[in-house]
């Protein structure tokens, strides 16, 4: 046997404790990620305290569009399948939770239908109610691929718009209609003060750690589907479906069952949005929120949960900062103003980024190595 021969197969040093990949536990306590991860997790806690509102509800924008993007990467990452209705559900989520939740009123000249619910139960329900309507599209969903799906999901967008805008009773028309507050085991997201360690904690303070933990149980729960047997079968039918097929993987099932569980992502998403606006309107949800969801993905990295958080924390919270310091900045100024807005340098800047990740770094910025980590 040769020297190089005997080195590979040398066992650990005893008393080095191992990983199940063969990787002493000295070693994984030497990369820096599980620290950058347990420090941000502490900063993300701790920043209620010091953010002002501006700053809480453009992290709240973005948490609640990384809920969303994890879905649609579920369904376009991983599975392979293009949707462009994605804007649909999270108004679908939205308007469920007013309705289901709010009380009848009148408001603008329409008379809004609401059922007065639980919030907390209506919340629930907004999101099996996201689930049920994708599940409704979900045998078109199992059957086409592509640009077919992309298109007939396209037809969401169309057919969601003309209801919102036109259904007054229960989207309120252009104008929407308002959310009423979250009420959760008695504590109430609303902005009434509640006072804790001498800082006064409004509906975004409140709503902050809310975001947190439903962001948390979505990641995890995408993670834990992406690395089970569910997760190999979607990989599977986006790299090859008809090898899929032969293997036994029902591969119109698994379409089906994505799409369900991409929409109920898109639900919670638009639950969340809706109690940071405190209002819904349906201009909000229309063709330029699908296509910033498909740019978060693509920015983020297909098929990662964490790409599809890092590339919504882009998306999202780019057009605010460059409006927060539009007096600052060159060629941007605020809008109405000349120049150009905000909103459309935004753009320009995240269209900008798609094409260069495309380019040189095809993985997204999840596939970015830390500096102590290897390049396998």
């Amino acid at each position: 046997m040769s020297e190089a021969t005997k080195d590979a197969v040398a066992p650990a040093p005893a008393g080095a404790a191992t990983t199940p990949a063969g990787e002493s536990l000295t070693a994984r306590l030497r990369r820096p990620a599980p620290y950058l991860w347990l420090a941000g997790s502490v900063l993300l806690l701790l920043l209620p305290f010091y953010l002002d509102r501006f700053w809480l509800q453009a992290g709240l924008f973005a948490m609640a569009a990384a809920i969303g993007a994890i879905g649609l990467n579920l369904l376009t990452g991983s599975t392979g399948q293009l949707s462009m209705g994605h804007a649909f559900f999270l108004a679908v989520g939205a308007y469920g939770y007013c309705i289901l939740g709010g009380e009848s009123s009148t408001e603008n000249g329409h008379a809004l239908t609401g059922l007065g619910l639980p919030t907390w139960l209506a919340a629930v329900l907004a999101v099996l109610l996201a689930g049920a309507v994708g599940g409704l599209f979900s045998p078109i969903a199992g059957r086409l691929s592509g640009a077919y799906l992309g298109i007939a999901t396209l037809a969401l967008i169309f057919i969601g718009q003309h209801v919102l805008f036109n259904a007054g009773s229960l989207t309120g028309g252009f104008n929407g209609r308002p959310v009423p507050p979250l009420s959760l085991f008695g504590f109430t997201f609303d902005d009434a003060e509640v006072v804790v360690a001498a800082v006064p904690f409004q509906s975004s303070e409140k709503l902050w750690y809310l975001a947190l933990a439903a962001l948390l149980a979505s990641g995890l729960f995408a993670r834990g589907v992406l690395r089970g047997r569910p997760g190999r079968a979607l990989n599977a039918i986006r790299d090859h479906r008809i090898a899929a097929g032969v293997m036994g993987v029902p591969v119109a099932r698994y379409r089906a069952g994505v799409f369900v569980l991409s929409s109920m992502y898109a639900g919670l998403a638009g639950v969340l949005l809706a109690l940071v606006f405190q209002r819904t309107v349906p201009e909000y949800f229309g063709m330029i929120l699908s296509l910033e969801y498909l740019a978060m993905i693509v920015i983020g990295g297909l098929g990662s949960v964490a790409g599809a958080v890092i590339g919504a924390a882009f998306v999202s919270l780019l057009p605010q900062v460059l409006t927060h310091y539009s007096d600052s900045l060159p060629l941007v100024s605020a809008p109405g103003t000349g120049g150009i807005a905000p909103g459309e340098a935004s753009r320009y800047l995240y269209g900008a980024a798609v094409v260069a990740v495309v380019l040189f770094l095809p993985g997204g910025i999840a596939r970015l190595k830390t500096p102590g980590e290897k390049k396998k």
